[in-house]
């Protein structure tokens, strides 16, 4: 049986634009253009969006309670901050949004891994010990939102008589997805979590993650789902494809890719430094593995790579993943509303969907999509070929 996958797209609160690093084509991430991301995911079948979280973006909570009322089927990934957080509140924010959006919440745990970031939060543990806290925050936090009276007292977290009153949509919780690369990030999500993710490393890399991951799920008698986050720049050929990949960073000069690096550098993240060694900060070096290219992560935190091509290479690198046990992946593209439309019309139907993906409009009202009548009289049925 050939496994199957669900696509998430991505919500850019921290900024969006046709370059990287520049003004110039910049957009403004008003809540009406997060509105119209989150409208066109939600008609064109995307399982769910993430939102990122950080001083660099706007607060993902409150974004989601905005645009889940404006959506219908479209999940959103929402970020939890143990350190950040106490978990009785975050346990009534997740229990809330996930009443309010009929079950649409899948929730993010979030450790953080820049220290300099962290310090103006108030957080100055090391990175470790940041996983400590993070672990005594689930037990709390997934027993709050189990129904149970919560009595705990750990290192870091002490809590006596924690109730939920109102409980959640989902049994026994929203699903919890975890990205951590380091022993201990490991070890926690096998612990506590539903979704394992990686960040865009070639193949061989995914699948040595998925390997240490899958270990300490065993070891705690856990099954995981996995999941990756990728940008993607797709076109109808391979040549337009790489063309957009090089004009996204055409802003960048060598300055700003160094004080980028510099400012990244400083992070204690794992993940991180596995997505920086892949460049190097070097652009003649961007393409770290086929259709795959780094360009993004010379200036940008967190997710770095992207897959390139046509649609028919964009999709058989999916599948690549797909064999290694990749059952969902969150993506984005620059326009972040251009490029969903784009994606989901030329690499959709080559992929192995999910139910839960790529589901077409209810509410149709055409026998469409067939493009624009033609002279107001001809159905369009295949492409024309122009001479």
């Amino acid at each position: 049986m050939t496994a199957e996958t669900d696509v998430l797209w991505f919500l850019p609160t921290h900024g969006d634009g046709r370059y990287l690093g520049a003004q110039e084509g910049a957009r403004d991430v008003s809540l009406a253009y997060l509105r119209q991301i989150a409208q066109a995911a939600d008609e064109l079948g995307y399982y769910g969006v993430l939102l990122p979280t950080g001083r660099s973006c706007e607060d993902s909570w409150v974004i989601a309670s905005a645009l889940a009322a404006l959506t219908k089927r479209l999940r959103f990934l929402v970020a939890v901050r143990p350190g950040l957080q106490e978990p009785s509140m975050a346990a009534r924010m997740a229990a809330t949004l996930d009443r309010i959006s009929d079950g649409r919440l899948l929730i993010n745990v979030v450790t953080g891994g820049d220290p300099v970031e962290l310090r103006g939060d108030g957080v100055f543990l090391d990175h470790d010990e940041r996983y400590v806290v993070t672990d005594e925050f689930l037990h709390v936090w997934r027993g709050l939102m189990s129904g149970e009276t919560v009595n705990y007292e750990g290192k870091h977290l002490k809590v006596e008589d924690g109730r939920l009153i109102f409980p959640p949509v989902q049994k026994p919780y929203p699903p919890l997805y975890f990205g951590g690369s380091s022993p201990a990030g490991i070890e926690v999500a096998a612990e506590h979590c539903e979704v394992y993710l990686t960040w865009g490393e070639p193949p061989a890399g995914v699948a040595e993650k998925i390997a240490k991951a899958k270990e300490a799920a065993d070891r705690k008698g856990k099954t995981f789902s996995y999941g990756i986050r990728l940008h993607v720049i797709v076109r109808e050929t391979e040549g337009e494809a790489w063309a957009a990949a090089e004009s996204l960073i055409s802003r960048l000069d060598d300055e700003t890719i160094a004080r980028a690096q510099a400012t990244l550098k400083r992070q204690d993240s794992v993940g991180q430094s596995r997505m920086m060694a892949l460049h190097g900060g070097d652009r003649s070096k961007l393409e770290v593995s086929p259709n795959l290219w780094a360009g993004v992560g010379l200036v940008r935190g967190g997710a770095g790579t992207a897959l390139v091509g046509s649609a028919d290479q964009v999709a058989d690198r999916m599948k690549e993943y797909i064999d290694l046990g990749i059952d969902r992946f969150i993506l984005s593209g620059y326009p972040h509303l251009e490029e969903a439309y784009r994606f989901a019309e030329l690499v959709f139907p080559k992929l192995p969907l999910r139910a839960t993906t790529g589901v077409p409009p209810s509410n149709a009202r055409n026998n469409g999509p067939f493009g624009e009548v033609i002279a107001n009289d001809i159905v369009p049925s295949r492409r024309i070929a122009a001479h």
